[in-house]
């Protein structure tokens, strides 16, 4: 497969914006045991280019959670994903147990509220600070737009009223949304609150089967956030787990494939160095085990920009293989 001549473009044009999200090294060498850190959109912040997801630890063991918390603090990882919906309220708790205790004040914690209404919003980031046990979380986030449709609806119910009274209170320092599905979403948001000077960021997957999908986030979102000051999350760099031939999720075998992307088409460190390659200001990795979480750190400790060519070839490669059209299982179609 050959991509077009104006995706190439835009892929190229991105991939030279990521540059100016990164921080000089002398700046970064105020703390080596930190990972090397990005601009948050138009902020200002700072914040490691590998953040720590929540979702994994909701619901692995309560010893591997505490032991993939503390690796990603003595490690340097400073971003931390978390949602009130996870693990049914135990990823917030374990993160109050493990990590605010000792961290809070080094960290940057994220959380997220799937409420379609304002009095839902209101009472699950009440519950999310209580869990957490902080008094403020420096990031809170509209979790999982799915459609257009989504977006107004939540907003006619007042979801972004409670986003200004919580910022106006001091409960959150910044505001984003997220979600799976559809760039139609994202764009649709944008769009509403293009004026509103309401979002500091947006979570959305972003991998390298994306980059060459019909439906895709890095062609519709990156560029409009990008524009708007927005820091963009990076998640499911790895199609949630559907990159590989085997996906096991609690010693269940949830997902099996005959034509994985890795390794038949890149590795694992290549996979994440596309994404880097973009002008995202963190990559988010879920991380059930510290083993997992160590691999991650290591590739970004080794970033390198990749050359046009380079991330080129990787597309050209991936495209090339007989991806499963369930791999990005997560996207709407249309």
């Amino acid at each position: 497969m050959n991509l077009d001549m104006d995706r190439r473009a835009f892929l190229q044009s991105l991939a030279a914006a990521s540059a100016g999200l990164c921080v000089p090294a002398w700046a970064e060498s105020r703390d080596a045991a930190v990972l090397p850190v990005r601009l948050f959109g138009a902020t200002g912040e700072q914040v490691t280019m590998l953040g720590l997801g929540g979702y994994h630890i909701g619901w692995t063991t309560e010893r591997d959670a505490q032991e993939v918390l503390e690796l990603a603090i003595a490690e340097g990882v400073r971003f931390y994903d978390n949602a009130y919906a996870y693990g049914g309220g135990e990823a917030e708790r374990r993160y109050g147990r493990y990590l605010i205790p000792r961290h809070r004040d080094e960290i940057f914690l994220m959380t997220k509220t799937g409420a379609k209404t304002y009095a839902q919003a209101k009472a699950e980031l009440e519950e999310s600070l209580r869990r957490m046990e902080v008094d403020q979380i420096d990031l809170w986030q509209l979790h999982d737009l799915r459609t257009p449709a989504d977006v107004d609806n939540r907003i006619e119910q007042g979801v972004l009223k409670a986003v200004e009274e919580a910022l106006a209170e001091g409960k959150i320092r910044y505001a984003g949304f997220t979600g799976h599905a559809s760039p139609t979403a994202h764009k649709h948001m944008l769009t509403r609150t293009a004026s509103s000077g309401l979002f500091a960021a947006l979570q959305m997957p972003v991998n390298v089967v994306d980059a060459f999908a019909s439906h895709s986030f890095i062609e519709a979102v990156l560029e409009p956030a990008r524009r708007q000051g927005l820091a963009v999350l990076a998640m499911k760099s790895l199609a949630d787990g559907r990159f590989f031939a085997e996906k096991i999720v609690k010693e269940r075998t949830t997902w099996t494939t005959d034509t994985p992307v890795i390794p038949r088409a890149v590795s694992i460190e290549t996979a994440h160095q596309f994404v880097w390659s973009l002008p995202v200001s963190v990559l988010i990795t879920g991380a059930e085990k510290a083993a997992f979480l160590k691999e991650k750190i290591t590739f970004a400790r080794r970033f390198q920009a990749m050359t046009d060519a380079d991330r080129q070839n990787c597309i050209e490669q991936v495209a090339a293989t007989l991806i499963d059209a369930r791999t990005e299982y997560y996207k709407a179609r249309s």
